[in-house]
């Protein structure tokens, strides 16, 4: 009777409240620590303008960090527990098992892009000097840990979890609703991580415009040929292999894009 009272029906599946719910708990703590961190780093690479004009809002820096956490927080509450639903009703939640390979493949996913990200520093940055400074304004206490927790974590789960779900779940009622959720065709959920892909790299191009000013040509195909190949292959380690890992690999190559800063900026 209790598991009952937990479960829904849908088309045949049976969806797990009790596991989303679980799942969120686990995941609000780094929404929490993340958030704070990425809002402190934040407030260190602001314009002083920006900063004084936020905090005459709210009172005080703290209450910045407290009310920009609060968000990030529900936010992540939302997304986690509505994606993991729609994730398990079209079977992209996988229990997340240590698998040598897959935890292998999100591994050289993750370095793979890391380097890329290194590269792009010197090459890029050598045309355009604001590329460099961005990066190294990044490499703090505070860059570190935003970047492997809200970077690595919870944009894994607002953007793969929650929104590719979301575009699977429409594609399937759109054009295969023809199929069971048992045997929702594999090219959904492409065309769902080639969206989600593509809507990553245009999220970071406020950002980009905020470290430029001004996009050109080249800066437009950089951001989205970045991110969006990170998009793309975080949303394949979703699909083939669960969440989790592409968690491990977006973390990744974070990480490894900050080694590289440390050995040789």
């Amino acid at each position: 009777m209790k598991n009952e009272k937990t479960n829904i029906i849908t088309n045949n599946k049976k969806i797990n409240i009790k596991k989303a719910l679980l799942f969120t708990l686990i995941i609000l703590p780094v929404a929490i620590i993340g958030g704070i961190c990425t809002t402190i780093y934040q407030i260190d690479t602001l314009a002083p303008q920006m900063v004084e004009a936020a905090v005459s809002q709210v009172g005080s820096l703290e209450m910045v960090v407290a009310i920009t956490t609060l968000q990030t927080t529900v936010y992540t509450f939302i997304c986690s527990f509505i994606g993991y639903i729609v994730s398990d009703k079209i079977g992209l939640i996988k229990p997340f098992t240590l698998k040598k390979k897959s935890i292998l493949t999100s591994l050289l996913f993750g370095a793979g892009l890391g380097v890329l990200l290194g590269v792009d520093h010197f090459i890029s940055g050598s045309m355009y000097p604001e590329i460099q400074s961005a990066n190294v304004s990044s490499f703090t206490l505070n860059g570190v840990i935003a970047s492997i927790l809200y970077g690595g974590v919870i944009e894994e789960v607002y953007m793969r979890l929650f929104f590719m779900s979301l575009i699977a779940l429409i594609v399937w009622k759109l054009f295969f609703r023809k199929y069971d959720s048992n045997n929702i065709p594999q090219k959904a959920y492409v065309i769902a991580n080639i969206v989600a892909a593509l809507a990553f790299a245009a999220g970071h191009l406020p950002a980009t415009v905020g470290i430029f000013g001004d996009l050109d040509a080249f800066i437009l195909i950089r951001c989205f040929v970045l991110n969006g190949i990170g998009g793309y292959l975080f949303g394949e380690l979703f699909r083939k292999h669960g969440i989790g890992y592409a968690m491990i690999a977006h973390a990744t190559a974070h990480i490894v894009k900050f080694v590289i800063f440390a050995i040789f900026i």
